[in-house]
């Protein structure tokens, strides 16, 4: 082993949680803070908490939303696009304008909103 390249092992480090349980363990630090241990973690207490550190569920929650909406947007947009391409063929084949009738069905959808 190359000598001065290890760090310093305390054997008494002191391991505290949020929740106010502490142990002693050995560790390369002489503290340790944690969120969650075994005595308030939601799987071994059985109760369903959610631990919100710094808003991260919120913003979670954001987040999910914003793409569930996206893509709700996104399969409306396809879907009015598909239909407005099947009513300008059919317009086609008709010997009508095209690009009135995919505007008309596009203007059923009103994707301006």
């Amino acid at each position: 082993m190359k000598p001065d390249i290890h760090p310093t092992y305390y054997p008494n480090a002191r391991v505290i949680c949020s929740c106010g349980a502490t142990w002693i363990t050995g560790s390369t630090v002489p503290e340790i803070r944690t969120d969650v241990c075994s005595t308030c973690h939601p799987f071994y207490t059985g109760e369903q908490r959610i631990v919100d550190t710094a808003g991260q569920v919120e913003r979670f929650m954001k987040r999910l939303e914003r793409r569930q909406s996206d893509a709700a947007r996104r399969e409306l947009q396809a879907r009015a696009r598909r239909e407005a391409e099947e009513a300008a063929r059919k317009a086609r084949a008709r010997g009508d304008d095209p690009e009135a009738a995919a505007a008309e069905v596009l203007a059923k959808y009103d994707l301006d909103s």
